[in-house]
């Protein structure tokens, strides 16, 4: 340990200090932009530049990471211009014909906001998708739970589409996107589907219904529909799935990955708002854009403001350290890995499961995001010293995180709160119900990660 400077033992305190925080539910932002001014301080010895640190941390988590705000407010932009003509309810009515039965319901429910959710995030997807589907399968024994873990679950922990939490935990990391979206994609199905059968096993009693409750559900459903089926409500419930179809195949067509399926996403997000604003407004077209963007930018900041300082301080123990503190700073977290790694004998299995347990913590404060700049530094620091894959002991920490805050566990996770006020149910019950199918998930999915990845 000798090899630790003042800068080090700052930065571990105040992760430990952060962690500690977490537990306690409280929020950790001011620990974070205290931590990057002692840091600056430490290592400057200037109060003056240590607080152009702190400016110069925040700006470069948010140069980072304003693409990926960006296209979660072009999407919720998009979507909320569709609203008006009733497009976003008729592209998900067809999905009515499946619920036939309760466990048809909950499978069904949990696979068409799963798909939702890759597209559109977990809260507008379930926000979207919710309203109409629950009334169907209301008596399918708690569909919150599937709407819980496939979307801020399972989509949001592989995000295989819009890519936000691949990124994020590659960066840290070090690593390339590609690597994390295999391997995260794989656990989070793993994960996913572990958690769907248990949570289907734990519920077949409530399964046990007659069949006249379920078609009387799907009736009352059917005569409360006020969907109103507009020409151009029609068409564009079906241009957008088939626009979005033909995005998918050209990504994969043509190998498009990382910042540049963004891109194409983020693009067609704009025309599709485009078209959708001029037929709906005319002349008021102009106006009306601008009101759906900032709506959508509005909502986006909400969710990724309190991210950026907390980024902006782990970025300190990375590379993005020479942007933060200037040439030859050194990469913090990276010298305690390896300092760590040389006094303490580790393992593969030890560290994959340290590092989900470390997620899993990190979701305490019911933001699955603020976690992985620190899984993934983690692993970028410790994996190789030991011999592990840093792509796949950070997408471990990648689930852990996700499947924690993002949120199936916590009940005062922004997430599972939406899932429970969707399906009219108590975030805490909801919380209580996932615990077991969830961990049932992570841990096939850490082992299956040790033994095969």
């Amino acid at each position: 340990m000798e090899m630790l400077t003042l800068s080090h033992w700052i930065y571990i305190l105040v992760v430990l200090a952060v962690i500690i925080a977490m537990i306690f539910r409280r929020d950790i932002v001011v620990i974070c932009l205290m931590g990057i001014f002692f840091i600056g301080l430490q290592h400057t010895g200037s109060i003056v530049s240590s607080t152009q640190i702190v400016f110069k941390a925040l700006l470069t988590a948010g140069k980072e990471f304003f693409g990926i705000i960006l296209i979660f407010a072009l999407m919720v932009a998009m979507l909320n211009s569709l609203k008006p003509i009733g497009a976003d309810k008729l592209m998900v009515l067809p999905a009515k014909k499946f619920m036939k039965n309760p466990t048809i319901a909950f499978f069904s429910l949990g696979i068409i906001v799963y798909v939702a959710s890759l597209f559109f995030w977990p809260t507008p997807a379930m926000v979207l998708i919710g309203p109409i589907l629950i009334p169907i399968a209301i008596n399918a024994g708690l569909p919150a739970m599937a709407f819980n873990i496939m979307s801020n679950g399972m989509a949001l922990s592989g995000d295989l589409v819009l890519q936000a939490a691949p990124n994020i935990t590659a960066k840290a990391g070090g690593i390339e996107v590609t690597s994390m979206l295999t391997k995260g994609g794989i656990l989070s199905i793993i994960v996913g589907l572990t958690a769907m059968v248990v949570a289907y096993i734990m519920l077949r009693k409530d399964f046990k219904l007659s069949k006249e409750n379920m078609n009387a559900s799907v009736e009352s459903a059917a005569t409360t529909e006020d969907v109103e089926k507009t020409p151009l409500g029609i068409f564009f419930a079906i241009a957008v799935p088939v626009v979005l179809g033909i995005v998918i195949l050209t990504m994969v067509l043509e190998n498009i990955k990382g910042d540049g399926s963004t891109a194409l996403l983020g693009g067609t997000a704009v025309i599709i708002l485009l078209i959708s604003t001029i037929t709906q407004y005319k002349g008021k077209a102009l106006e009306k854009v601008i009101e759906f963007l900032k709506d959508g930018l509005l909502f986006a900041t909400k969710i990724f403001a309190p991210i950026i300082p907390i980024i902006g301080f782990f970025f300190l123990g990375g590379n993005e350290v020479s942007m933060i503190l200037g040439e030859g700073a050194p990469k913090l977290l990276f010298d305690i890995g390896h300092a760590v790694a040389n006094a303490i004998p580790l393992n593969k299995t030890a560290l994959c499961f340290g590092n989900l347990i470390i997620g899993l913590i990190t979701g305490l404060d019911g933001s699955g995001f603020s976690g992985l700049p620190l899984v993934g530094g983690l692993a970028s620091a410790l994996a190789a010293p030991a011999g592990i894959n840093i792509s796949t002991m950070a997408a471990i920490g990648q689930m852990g995180a996700i499947w924690s805050g993002g949120g199936t566990l916590m009940a005062w996770a922004f997430g599972l709160v939406v899932a429970a006020g969707v399906a009219n149910v108590k975030p805490i019950d909801l919380a209580r119900k996932n615990f077991i199918p969830v961990m049932s998930g992570l841990l096939i999915a850490t082992i299956f990660a040790i033994f095969f990845l």
